[in-house]
């Protein structure tokens, strides 16, 4: 029985060992060069992400604005305005309804986190879907991190990292690690660090 958690835990970190080789590290820096052009010209990234990708978002918001001087918001920081919008609204436009009063625009990013990254067919995550159409629209630029295959984020993004799927137990687990490990990656670049 003993012997079993240590290897479970074993395998745990072999994987995230083994994800961090298959990362694609060229991407990565394809996507810092594209947020670097979204802080010249004054853009905006607007983080979107549900469960856990949530406060990944409110996360990342806090280190592009400090660490890299980006103006950065994510609509699950204001639960008040949120789930107002999800109570008269519903759940499917309560982020693009979001985007359309902050004014999203063309200097601006859209910055999808996500473990599926969206599917029509299966009515999964279709606030995100519906942010990213409206996105589209208003031809922000869409970026995201995103696990298995990606889904409709990947197909429609601009900028989408997808993690590596190594074990399908554990990806939600590995996604969200991820999008962490990823987006400081990022605010840590010399391209785009502006404070410690």
């Amino acid at each position: 029985m003993e012997k079993n958690h240590h290897k479970q835990i074993k395998i745990f970190y072999n994987d995230i060992s083994e994800i961090s080789k298959k990362i694609n590290q060229k991407q990565i820096y394809k996507l810092i060069k594209s947020i670097f052009k979204i802080k010249s010209k004054k853009g905006r990234i607007f983080f979107i992400g549900v469960g856990g990708s949530a406060a990944n978002s409110s996360h990342a918001v806090n280190d592009f604005r400090k660490l890299c001087n980006i103006e950065a918001y994510s609509p699950a920081d204001n639960v008040s305005e949120l789930t107002a919008r999800i109570n008269d609204e519903g759940w499917n436009s309560s982020f693009s309804n979001w985007l359309k009063i902050s004014n999203l625009n063309s200097k601006d990013a859209l910055f999808v986190l996500s473990v599926g990254g969206g599917n029509i067919k299966k009515k999964v995550s279709v606030n995100i879907i519906e942010a990213i159409k409206y996105a589209k629209i208003k031809k922000a630029k869409i970026f995201g991190i995103v696990g298995r295959d990606g889904g409709y984020t990947k197909k429609q993004g601009d900028n989408v990292i997808v993690i590596p799927n190594i074990n399908k137990k554990n990806v939600t687990p590995y996604t969200e690690a991820y999008q962490a490990v990823i987006w400081h990656s990022i605010i840590s670049h010399s391209i785009l660090k502006s404070n410690l």
